[in-house]
């Protein structure tokens, strides 16, 4: 009996057919950065304090600077307070200069935002300021609950369908709810339209690397794998620079998604579906068309003897996430992977999501936060390739939690040497998750492969889920963000050494029931 493996060598395992696939399956690797990270710059946040015009009644002509000293009172740092403000009061002018307010009472006439001309976010149209200030991070964490619910969603409708009709069917759903996001009316219709694009948007790297493995030899899978993730670096790039060239954000909302549409039309006609998949499934035709296809485009013969004696013994047990807990060593592998996603996650965002708490320019910061991405993944690439998929998970975890530890150490007046350590540990974090795209996928045999990698990505929603709200956690001591960022990590880290090594070793099409 053959297996897909022997077919895949006769048909060419990184022929032009895969590279051709390769470049196609990149291109929503872009959008999956300005759908994950977009929030950075459409939830902008500004300098703000209460409106305070009423006193301009009693002087018209008074200086901005007047009239903040009058109806505004300060903080123990000597600044003015954003979310209070003195009590109206019926006196004029000479009697409020001479006598001044001592009551204090909240924004009851709005909020008036030091942003710059033509500059607008989700804060400064809905009013996302002191107690609705959790709301942004409410509504980033909103997006990765929907990333969570996605990733279990399309790894049984890849599974079941396919991983041609799950790339498609995540693009249309992006495109839809992306657009329709620039149209938001208040901030709640918001928060539903972003926990749909997180049901599609992030998981689409997911979606593309198991049909680019399935279509690849062993030695040259994580090479695939990696390249799709420094695209995604490419978006991060790309998104700092139409974000300073847009400073409004339903037109930026808008430049995001639109794009998306071509390539989704081009993808429709182009992308082929997995023949390891169709073999799977028992589907032995339409297989062989789509390796008929493959050999054409890499000139080379087509195995029609090995595709008729592919093993199908097992073919008919689908797999899915209870037959993943029910077989001892898949379950193992699920706890460890689901626990490193979970971390990487939970680091990755954590550092990703606060490039405006390090003390540099926000557009620069993301954009050195993009860049970075590349080297990162590229040296993930070399190192998981010469040393093996586990002992560089394990470091890139120990590393990227240290970094986080050693942020606290660093007093807050050395901006510059703060981000230097944020960006090593986001390119740990990088890396780790460059390296568990890759390491996850060899873990599972075919029939549970997008189950598996699903399951992971669930777990690593969870991480961020939670990473924006940890945020909020500073408002009892500034050091506890960073103290879970780091602390878990390090612990995932650990457990790394407990899963097998997987470097060059040919994919499982079927799991084994021991």
């Amino acid at each position: 009996m053959s297996n897909f493996g022997q077919i895949l060598e006769e048909v060419g395992e990184f022929g032009l057919f895969q590279k051709r696939l390769l470049a196609a399956l990149c291109m929503p690797s872009i959008f999956v950065a300005f759908d994950v990270i977009g929030q950075v710059f459409t939830g902008m946040s500004f300098e703000h304090n209460c409106n305070t015009d009423w006193i301009l009644e009693r002087g018209f002509n008074l200086t901005e600077e007047r009239q903040r000293n009058l109806t505004l009172p300060v903080n123990k740092d000597g600044k003015f307070e954003s979310c209070k403000m003195f009590t109206p009061v019926d006196w004029d002018l000479e009697t409020i200069e001479a006598y001044g307010i001592n009551s204090t009472t909240s924004c009851i006439h709005g909020w008036d935002y030091q942003a710059p001309p033509g500059s607008s976010s989700i804060m400064t149209e809905f009013d996302l300021v002191c107690e609705r200030s959790g709301l942004i991070e409410a509504s980033q964490s909103i997006y990765m609950a929907g990333y969570m619910i996605g990733a279990l969603t399309y790894g049984a409708i890849s599974d079941r369908f396919g991983r041609r009709f799950a790339v498609l069917l995540s693009l249309s759903v992006v495109l839809t709810f992306g657009v329709g996001l620039a149209f938001s009316p208040n901030i709640y219709v918001l928060l539903v339209l972003k926990f749909f694009c997180g049901t599609s948007g992030g998981v689409m790297v997911m979606n593309t690397s198991v049909l680019a493995l399935e279509w690849t030899g062993p030695s040259k899978a994580a090479v695939c794998t990696v390249l799709l993730i420094i695209i995604y670096g490419v978006g991060l790039m790309l998104l700092s620079g139409l974000a300073y060239l847009i400073p409004n954000w339903r037109i930026l909302q808008l430049v995001l998604s639109s794009p998306v549409l071509p390539v989704l039309v081009f993808l429709y006609w182009f992308l082929p579906e997995s023949a390891r998949w169709f073999l799977a499934h028992g589907r032995k035709e339409e297989a062989r068309k789509v390796l008929e296809r493959a050999a054409r485009v890499n000139k080379t013969p087509v195995p029609d003897k090995l595709i008729n004696q592919v093993d199908m013994k097992v073919s008919a047990k689908k797999g899915n996430m209870f037959y993943i807990f029910r077989i001892p060593y898949l379950r193992k592998h699920t706890i460890i992977m689901g626990f490193n996603w979970f971390a990487t996650s939970l680091l990755y965002y954590g550092l990703s999501l606060n490039v405006g708490g390090f003390g540099l320019n926000i557009y620069l910061t993301q954009f050195i936060f993009g860049i970075v991405e590349i080297p990162a993944n590229l040296g993930s690439l070399v190192l998981i390739q010469h040393f093996g998929r586990r002992v560089c998970q394990s470091c890139f975890l120990l590393f990227g939690g240290t970094a986080c530890l050693l942020t606290l150490a660093i007093p807050k007046d050395l901006p510059v040497v703060v981000t230097v350590i944020a960006v090593l540990g986001k390119m740990a974090a990088t890396t780790s998750f460059s390296t568990a795209y890759v390491y996850t996928a060899e873990l599972y045999p075919t029939v549970v492969r997008h189950n598996g990698v699903g399951l992971n990505s669930m777990c690593a929603r969870m991480g961020g889920i939670l990473a924006p709200l940890v945020r909020l956690l500073d408002t009892f001591h500034q050091i506890i963000p960073m103290l879970i960022y780091g602390l878990i990590p390090i612990a995932a880290g650990g457990f790394c050494w407990l899963l097998p090594e997987t470097l060059n070793v040919h994919l499982q099409d079927h799991a084994e029931d021991t």
